[in-house]
């Protein structure tokens, strides 16, 4: 199994209740798919670098680190959820060096 991040951020206009669904299901997401989580980081509420004309014009974000191990497919079904999943601004799954 390798190691991965998953740097993850969901719109602003989210409640709390929904922003903590939706992260529940990406957790849910990699799990499903073999992924054992090991750390889940929230930064908040953050400015975004640049405006995102997703549905509306989006200048803030909930961003979310992820630390998962997995096996090397996983990350490839993992994005092709997220990809269509509304809630969701942008993701990255990179896979950390082995130390």
């Amino acid at each position: 199994m390798k190691n991965y991040e998953l740097a993850l951020v969901l719109v602003a206009s989210l409640g709390e209740e929904e922003k903590l669904a939706q992260l529940e299901k990406v957790k849910e997401l990699i799990v499903r798919f073999g992924g054992e989580i090991t750390n889940v980081d929230d930064w908040g509420k953050r400015k975004l670098a640049y405006e995102i004309k997703k549905i509306d014009k989006h200048r803030e974000g909930f961003y979310y680190f992820i630390h998962f191990n997995a096996e090397p497919s996983t990350p490839a079904e993992v994005e092709s959820r997220l990809r269509i999943t509304e809630s969701v601004l942008r993701y990255l799954i990179v896979r950390l060096d082995e130390k």
